[in-house]
C-alpha cells in the first residue's frame, strides 16, 4: 500500500474532492523517510541560489527505498507536494530526486532528458 489513509480521508474523498493539505499530512506520515528527503531538498532548494537541489545519497534500506519510489511514481502526490511547495520535482533510477524552482526550465528540462538518465547510471544501480 502507498499511504496509510485514514477513514475520515477515504470518506472525505468518496464526497469529492479531496483537500490538499489533507493529502499532504497523510504524505508526510505516510512516507516519512521520503518527505524528509523531498522536503529536504526543497529546503536546500530556499536556502541556496542553484535553479535545483539533487539528491544523490541511496536509500539506507529497502523500506526507505521502497517510500521515495512509491512518492515520485505517484502523479497525485508529486503534484500537491509540487502545489504546496511551488516547487517542480523530479526523479533519476532509485533515490536521485530533485526540486526545482519554478522558472528552472533550462535546468528541469535538462535533468529529464534521456542523456541525463543515461549519464546518471552506474553498475551499482542497475537493480535498485
Amino acid at each position: 500500500m502507498s499511504l496509510t489513509v485514514s477513514p475520515q480521508l477515504v470518506q472525505e474523498a468518496q464526497r469529492g474532492d479531496v483537500d490538499d493539505a489533507a493529502f499532504i499530512d497523510c504524505i508526510r506520515d505516510s512516507l516519512p523517510y521520503a518527505w524528509k528527503v523531498v522536503t529536504g531538498l526543497i529546503e536546500d532548494l530556499r536556502t541556496g541560489d542553484a535553479e535545483f537541489a539533487d539528491n544523490q545519497t541511496p536509500p539506507p534500506d529497502e523500506q526507505a527505498r521502497g517510500q521515495l519510489l512509491r512518492m515520485m511514481a505517484s502523479d497525485a502526490m508529486r503534484s500537491a507536494i509540487e502545489r504546496h511547495f511551488d516547487v517542480r520535482l523530479a526523479f533519476q533510477n532509485c533515490h536521485r530526486a530533485a526540486a526545482f524552482r519554478p522558472d528552472a526550465r533550462s535546468a528541469y528540462e535538462d535533468f529529464v532528458t534521456t542523456r541525463a538518465q543515461i549519464l546518471n547510471q552506474s553498475p551499482e544501480l542497475v537493480d535498485c
